[in-house]
């Protein structure tokens, strides 16, 4: 694993810098008064280095120089560096649970396409085998898992402890807060409650989520159940992910767009909720992202969770999409318009680089130079040209508002 040198030199150069000359009168000798003035610009220095990464200030809402930009699923299948260290690490959860190995993995788009975020290798079904329910991942299958039908069923699920059950994260999260530049954000992200339901209910990855909605419908109380106890235990995870480094979380309800609006507000939001109050609990400053995919009829429930960033997919309009985060913020009661990020349709990075330039400089016009972190409506497709991959990026870093 290729690690920066950067870190040892900057800790090297951090020894002494609180001099205990730093109140020398005239009397003193003049190389002194260099020291300290040295001593000032290293502060100084300091100063600016702790200033939150770009792409976190935007998620917090703030005008930024120029919008920052990173990519879902931008570690992965579509860089030949992945899939050659697969063919040495050869299921996914070896690459996911080695601590090293995700950290390597992490880098590799952030070394390649220099993002404004390098976020965690990982799962949002991580967690399981720390709430009693285990699971293996089938290269074609997908994920496989015991199910949870009934109320007997539901006993082997239970609290989690982060620490005991997922330290390969935390140490993979400590580990890129080091390597990376002080100006990129270290991401964490959680699935949802609804979303990893599906999981249990099913048993694996579903078309038509026909056995949740089942369990909906019949018996209520019990997915109630169960998604209470899910948001809490991710709650706790995400929290684990930020005491460990990671500078904003990102929630994915990937498959609550299957939900009506009706069920949406009765099984998706009011936990994607819990979730996003535990975190806000215990660390107010860390911005949240919420993304669920088909998501163009739920964009102001999104907004009211109180959710800080909304992830829009590409059938939505940025400029449309932009007023109706702010609408369902305001009809919630909550202050400001809140965040946007995306929304690129991910099939954009199979055309010529002035298409690719043409849709993004389309996008970044529409959603203003406040607030908007620059992303695909989805995570890339893992046949995409890693350079015109690098291209949108470059893309994106290259442009400015006009002021």
């Amino acid at each position: 694993m290729k690690f920066s040198s950067a870190v040892l030199l900057l800790s090297l150069a951090g020894v002494g810098a609180f001099s205990p000359n730093a109140g020398v009168s005239q009397q003193q000798p003049s190389h002194l008064f260099s020291a300290v003035a040295d001593e000032k610009a290293s502060s100084s220095s300091s100063d600016k280095k702790t200033q939150d990464p770009l792409l976190i200030r935007a998620a917090k809402g703030e005008k930024t120089e120029r919008a920052p930009v990173w990519m879902m699923r931008q570690a992965g299948r579509h860089m030949k560096i992945y899939r050659d260290l697969c063919k040495t690490h050869t299921t996914f959860r070896q690459r996911s649970e080695i601590p090293e190995v995700a950290v390597e993995i992490s880098l590799q788009p952030y070394e390649a396409y220099k993002t404004d975020g390098c976020i965690l290798f990982s799962d949002i079904l991580t967690p399981f085998p720390g709430m009693g329910m285990d699971f293996t991942i089938d290269e074609k299958l997908g994920p496989i898992m015991p199910t949870i039908r009934s109320w007997e069923d539901l006993k082997q699920l239970h609290a989690i402890d982060p620490d005991g059950a997922c330290p390969f994260v935390g140490e993979a999260l400590r580990t890129l807060r080091k390597e990376v530049d002080p100006e990129t954000a270290v991401l964490g992200f959680v699935g949802c409650p609804y979303t990893l339901a599906t999981y249990l209910v099913e048993g694996k990855t579903s078309r038509d989520y026909m056995e949740i909605k089942k369990m909906a419908w019949t018996e209520p109380d019990l997915l109630h159940a169960m998604l209470k106890q899910l948001a809490d235990n991710l709650g706790d995870y995400a929290c684990y992910q930020i005491e460990n480094g990671a500078q904003l979380i990102q929630i994915f309800d990937s498959w609550a767009g299957h939900l009506s609006p009706r069920d949406y507000d009765t099984f998706a939001a009011p936990y994607q909720k819990m979730v996003l109050d535990k975190i806000k609990a215990t660390h107010p400053e860390i911005p949240t992202v919420i993304y669920i995919k088909h998501s163009g009829a739920l964009i102001e429930r999104m907004a009211s969770t109180g959710v800080d960033v909304v992830s829009l997919d590409w059938t939505v309009d940025m400029a449309e999409g932009r007023q109706r985060v702010a609408n369902g913020r305001k009809a919630a009661g909550l202050d400001g318009p809140g965040g946007v990020q995306g929304n690129l349709d991910p099939g954009i990075l199979y055309g010529s680089h002035e298409t690719i330039k043409e849709r993004a400089e389309e996008i970044l016009k529409k959603a203003g130079d406040t607030g908007h972190v620059m992303n695909l409506g989805h995570g890339i497709e893992a046949t995409t040209p890693e350079e015109n991959a690098k291209f949108f990026v470059d893309t994106v870093k290259s442009y400015r508002h006009e002021a």
